[in-house]
């Protein structure tokens, strides 16, 4: 055997990389990302406050400043704390560490972020997946059948889900937290919230195996890396435990409560994004062959289909925009609900625009 086989679990070398793609000299509409940059005034403001940072010391380990700022701005239950990690993904990884035991299992719809089932494997824990109802909607049946089988440690409902852009019924999840009670957490995923405008961190309160999960990424900081959660003192207090030390760093902290000064800036960012959403999803449902699927996220998700009915058109479609230096999400492996689709960021009106005029070529067969 070799070192890699001596020394690497058989179930991590089965495992593919999360893959970025280069997307050097792209127009990028892959990563949902904000395509707004800082305003000069913010830019000055945030180099005064980086170049006063001390980075010859550590963070201060409470993270007070932060912690405060983000709960003062998004709406976090008077009382409830905030554990932070470096983007959603860390918080992830958290949570399965620390849920962890022996037969442990994680729930989740399909299709949905793609690393809660990679975070469970790497934590040795079991991911189920229960597959959505053909419109995305969720099956709350089947949810419901399968945490009375499985009786999961940690179920995930992203609201709105992604790659589809779901806003999920809210009676269905209030059905599903209560049925997982007190022999599991479920971790609502709201990394898309300031799109959705509808949350259930003001709920908190009603649900002691509730956790609200955020990032900033989608409005607008995505390179800052934060992610941030809330939940009963209690469940936060084991999460706390498995944190890195030290996992946010000076630089992040300063620049995320110099740039929550000016939050009114990213709040209008996200409300044009908001209108261009629309007019988007109305000109690419205007295109024939193209089925556009409700989002209340920063992207759209699409269907394309031709008249033979190819199961590798959107492949074709993905390709040709490629080769005009368009760069969208191929989502047709992900899983067979998603057969010919694609997602895209929604970006300003200009960049909306080279994409649609791009898209119209890729569609010509």
């Amino acid at each position: 055997m070799s070192l890699v086989e001596n020394i690497i679990r058989a179930d991590v070398r089965a495992l593919s990389a999360y893959h970025v793609p280069d997307a050097t000299g792209f127009l990028k509409l892959d990563a949902m990302e904000n395509p707004y940059t800082l305003t000069p005034e913010l830019q000055q403001a945030l180099a005064k406050r980086l170049s006063e940072t001390d980075l010859n010391r550590y963070p201060v380990p409470s993270y007070a400043g932060i912690k405060t700022a983000l709960s003062t701005h998004f709406g976090v239950p008077e009382g409830y704390d905030l554990v932070l990690g470096n983007g959603s993904d860390e918080l992830i990884a958290m949570i399965s560490i620390a849920c962890a035991k022996l037969g442990a299992k994680v729930l989740a719809p399909l299709p949905g972020f793609v690393m809660y089932a990679m975070s469970a494997k790497f934590a040795g824990m079991e991911f189920i997946g229960v597959p959505l109802n053909a419109d995305f909607t969720l099956d709350k049946a089947a949810m419901l059948s399968a945490i009375a089988e499985h009786r999961p440690a940690v179920t995930y409902l992203a609201y709105p889900n992604n790659p589809t852009g779901t806003l999920f019924d809210a009676a269905d999840m209030e059905e599903i937290i209560r049925a997982v009670g007190d022999t599991g957490v479920v971790i609502v995923d709201e990394a898309y919230q300031p799109f959705a405008q509808t949350s259930f961190m003001p709920r908190l309160p009603e649900f002691s195996n509730l956790i609200v999960m955020r990032t900033v990424s989608k409005l607008g900081l995505a390179g800052i890396r934060l992610g941030y959660m809330s939940a009963s003192a209690a469940l936060l207090e084991e999460f706390d435990k498995v944190r890195p030390p030290y996992n946010i760093n000076v630089l992040t902290e300063a620049a995320i409560i110099c740039l929550l000064e000016h939050a009114e800036i990213f709040e209008a960012q996200a409300a044009q994004l908001r209108a261009q959403r629309s007019e988007l999803s109305s000109q690419l449902a205007a295109l024939p062959g193209v089925e556009v699927f409700p989002s209340a996220a920063n992207f759209l998700l699409i269907r394309v289909s031709n008249n033979a009915k190819s199961e590798t058109y959107g492949n074709e479609v993905f390709t040709k925009l490629l080769e005009q230096k368009i760069l969208v999400k191929n989502v047709g492996k992900m899983h067979g609900l998603l057969q010919n689709c694609l997602r895209i960021t929604v970006s300003t009106p200009e960049e909306n625009a080279l994409f649609l005029k791009a898209f119209s070529v890729a569609l010509v067969v």
